[in-house]
């Protein structure tokens, strides 16, 4: 009897169509298999590539390998896995080298851990994708087959959409009958048989439309969502110039996702979606008569989004063209049509999906590790699996249940049952259009704030309430640093205000402002722009409200507020919580208060994002591509990176995830000699492991604060120093730019999303303190609480509460999820295997921790 392969060896492919992130997902199944102690190989040109196979190219594969395999070290296991000579063919797509080898006739390609590197910010697939025809009938997946077993290969990872992942477990489930067609052929022996009898899947889905069900979020959505509000923000410039209109086309055949998430990032006067085609019998009536009440009201610019997938409630097409012709013939509007297209597709991966192609943006797992691990506990009996994330966290669903559930969107739609289509989407995406109609539409007379209510407390709070006097006096306030989707979140909670009948107030420049009077009425067109503009057009300082309470309280008498809006940091926190302490000595702050966390240090508790950590990642990123070139231009450069976020670690540590860093240094771990001394030897074992003439740039992130005696240009000297002939470096300080520029999508939907909520919060509330009886209103200390995102849901969070996960002295929470993300940085540099060393054994244990165990099957 023949013995099965001593470990698995697992392909990764890319089909369908590409998706930013899908080189990131290549990297990171690549990496996790090496780890796990796997051969890992590559498909080129998709399903296409597994039907051509390697007919034309096994002699290459006899070649020597580069000269690394006279390097060594302990960890012979892992250097034998470095590379095999084909990374710079699959990265330049040249096909051929200097050197002679080639990947002509080479479709299934064996790589290693240098293999990949470099592909983590670099859009599409290396691995070229391709629609196959010939993969589509059985005659090409025998020969698919067949040429997987010819390689060895008994473990299949696909990266793509619903139609691919399908194709996936169709071949898993007649694969055993291809075993016995090529065995009784005589194609394969019976040991071949024997040994290949079951073939593991799993799916992790790539698509920009987002329309798999049972995920959060696909791989590749949040980079077109991106590239569309890119398109969308230089559009609008033209359009307020000559007061156009513009028709944007996007894509989503199926799902309106990214129709929708442009519409609220972008503050769009109308969309069309296919999963809520418009109400009225006539479509064209309704959208003009929504647009020529914006223009009434003295808009210069209009922008309509239609996803290519639109239809009305008959099911007719909703075409670009048309709705360009309902707003020149009908509003006399001079309108232009842009068709976005494959721009869409293209492009850097933006911060979200190079993490999320890695791992669950807060739960330190990787998607490629739990990928590998689901097909390292694969058995004939388990179903093939879709890697995805839901709540945060990384789940294994049966891939075609997942499948099932995405197609039933589609057939819903198809049987006019929209209501269906729409309950089949997650929460968010409800919430999402819901948010677009409370920020976009005009109403002649205002709704009445009980409307709403239900959204956060029950439904009879009104009960027993005068309606007018439901009507409130809301107040927005600013409060520490700037950061993205301030302004986002401002308008949406003025243009909500306005449409339930309340009063919006600014107070300018925080509670300094409240104090000089610097307070002025919000309008509905007034904030109409502030959706794409950073920092805070309210203006913000870092001053707390104990600088003079009593006065405070007297102002905010004197305005009649009956709540309070506070957008920003861990000073906002703070100052709720004073306010909501000095409740017992002033009555004037009995009213419901809300805080929003807004800082691109992300150092509120208990939530797992706040405003402008993603618009700062994002910063972060591009600046570090643009340092990685000229680290790598002069191949052996080390680049220390200083970033901004306090005392707290997340934007240097999810940085160097999204930017492939090799070390990165943060306030919570901090810095002593004996890490310096082992970044030191790692950096030295790691450049003498290049290729001669041929090392890359590194990355070290550093965090401002981490260590008040080892600065930034105290390690970039001993850096250099120590780094002798092998290495150099240099410092390079992003400041305060990772404050500035345009909110990114995910941080203007986030604010609108977050910024309602927090309108309905405070209706609730003060409802509640009108049912009470006499003058004196006491509001219950819930009233006064912090809006958190905790996994997939949105949770209250009372600021009393809040002060036991926080860990005031260094201005940070005490349980951040993310913590675990430093040791997936060094993971993904195999600094563990590289070191070799005794003393790292507590550090390679807490990595496997994180990671699973490793080893073969």
């Amino acid at each position: 009897m023949s013995k099965p392969p001593s470990r698995m060896k697992l392909a990764v492919l890319t089909s369908g169509g590409d998706s930013a992130g899908m080189n990131a997902v290549v990297r990171a199944v690549v990496k996790a298999g090496i780890l796990k102690g796997c051969e890992t190989w590559v498909v080129r040109e998709g399903y296409e590539g597994l039907v051509r196979g390697n007919q034309e190219g096994h002699k290459v594969e006899k070649e020597t390998s580069p000269s690394h395999r006279e390097v060594h070290i302990k960890d012979e296991g892992f250097i034998h896995n470095l590379r095999f000579g084909d990374g710079e063919l699959l990265k330049d797509g040249t096909s051929d080298h200097p050197t002679g080898r080639t990947l002509k006739g080479r479709y299934i390609v064996r790589v290693g851990w240098d293999d990949v590197r470099g592909w983590f910010g670099v859009g599409g697939t290396l691995c070229g994708t391709a629609r196959s025809a010939a993969f589509r009938t059985p005659e090409g997946r025998l020969q698919a087959a067949h040429n997987l077993i010819k390689e060895g290969i008994d473990a299949l990872v696909v990266c793509g959409g619903d139609g691919s992942l399908t194709g996936a477990d169709v071949f898993r489930a007649e694969w055993p009958t291809y075993v016995n067609t090529l065995r009784e052929k005589g194609d394969i022996t019976p040991a071949q048989a024997e040994n290949y009898a079951h073939l593991k899947i799993v799916g992790l889905v790539g698509s920009i439309d987002n329309d798999m069900s049972m995920t959060d979020m696909t791989i590749g959505g949040p980079t077109a969502l991106h590239r569309i509000c890119e398109a969308i923000d230089n559009i609008e410039t033209t359009a307020f110039s000559h007061s156009r209109a513009f028709v944007v086309e996007v894509m989503g055949r199926h799902c309106g996702w990214l129709a929708l998430l442009a519409g609220v990032s972008s503050g769009a006067d109308f969309i069309f979606i296919p999963e809520r085609p418009p109400e009225a019998d006539s479509w064209e009536d309704e959208m003009c008569k929504m647009i020529q009440r914006h223009r009434e009201m003295g808009k210069r610019k209009t922008i309509v989004i239609v996803a290519e997938g639109a239809q009305d409630k008959h099911l007719n097409p909703i075409r670009a063209e048309t709705v360009k012709d309902v707003l020149t013939d009908r509003l006399g509007l001079d309108t232009r049509v842009t068709t976005l297209g494959h721009v869409q597709r293209g492009g850097r991966p933006c911060a979200y999906d190079r993490i999320m192609a890695s791992t669950a943006p807060d739960c330190p797992t990787l998607q490629g590790v739990e990928a590998v691990n689901a097909l390292l506990e694969s058995t004939p009996e388990t179903p093939s699996y879709m890697i995805g994330i839901s709540g945060g966290e990384i789940t294994r669903v049966p891939l075609m249940e997942a499948v099932a559930m995405t197609r039933s969107v589609s057939e819903a739609i198809a049987a006019k049952d929209f209501d269906k289509a729409m309950s089949l989407r997650d929460p968010e995406f409800r919430e999402a259009l819901e948010g677009f109609y409370a920020t976009s539409e005009v109403h002649e007379q205002p709704r009445l704030p009980h409307h709403t209510v239900s959204c956060c407390l029950h439904a009879d709070l009104h009960l027993g309430v005068d309606p007018s006097s439901q009507r409130m006096r809301i107040a927005i306030m600013h409060v520490g640093a700037p950061a993205g989707g301030m302004n986002a979140a401002t308008r949406a909670a003025v243009r909500y205000c306005i449409r339930q009948g309340h009063k919006p107030f600014a107070i300018h420049n925080g509670f300094t402002g409240l104090l000089d009077g610097e307070v002025n009425a919000l309008s509905w067109l007034g904030v109409d722009n502030w959706m794409t503009r950073g920092g805070s057009e309210l203006g913000t300082n870092r001053k707390l409200p104990d600088v003079d309470l009593g006065s405070v309280a007297a102002k905010m008498q004197q305005y009649n507020f009956h709540g309070l809006l506070m957008i920003g940091g861990f000073e906002a926190f703070s100052a709720l919580l004073i306010l909501e302490e000095a409740r017992k000595s002033y009555p004037a702050f009995n009213i419901p208060m809300a805080h929003l966390p807004a800082t691109i240090s992300n150092n509120v508790p208990m939530t797992e994002f706040s405003l402008g950590s993603d618009t700062s990642l994002n910063a972060l990123v591009d600046a570090c591509d643009a340092i990685k070139q000229s680290a790598s231009a002069s191949r052996n450069r080390v680049f220390v990176v200083e970033t901004q976020g306090g005392k707290c670690g997340y934007l240097a540590t999810m940085g160097a995830l999204a930017t492939g860093a090799c070390i990165v240094y943060s306030p919570e771990r901090g810095i002593n000699l004996n890490m310096l001394r082992d970044d030191v030897k790692y950096l030295k074992k790691r450049y003498s492991l290049d290729i001669k003439g041929k090392a890359e740039g590194r990355l070290v992130l550093r965090s401002e604060v981490s260590s008040n005696v080892y600065t930034t240009k105290m390690i970039t000297d001993m850096y250099k120093e120590e780094g002798g002939k092998l290495f150099d470096s240099r410092s390079a300080s992003l400041g305060h730019t990772l404050q500035g520029g345009i909110p990114s999508p995910l941080d203007r939907s986030r604010a609108v999303r977050l910024a309602l909520k927090c309108m309905t919060f405070m209706e609730g509330h003060h409802i509640e303190l009108l049912k009470q009886s006499g003058t004196s209103k006491r509001a219950p200390p819930e009233s006064a609480a912090v809006i958190t995102i905790q996994g997939s849901s949105v949770q209250w969070v009372p600021v009393r509460e809040m002060v036991n996960h926080a860990d005031m002295e260094n201005r940070r929470g005490t349980d951040e999820p993310w913590r675990g993300v430093a040791e997936l940085v060094e993971a993904l540099v195999a600094r563990p295997q590289i070191l070799g060393d005794k003393e790292k054994e507590k550090e390679a244990a807490a990595i496997a921790n994180v990671l699973g165990p490793l080893g073969g099957k």
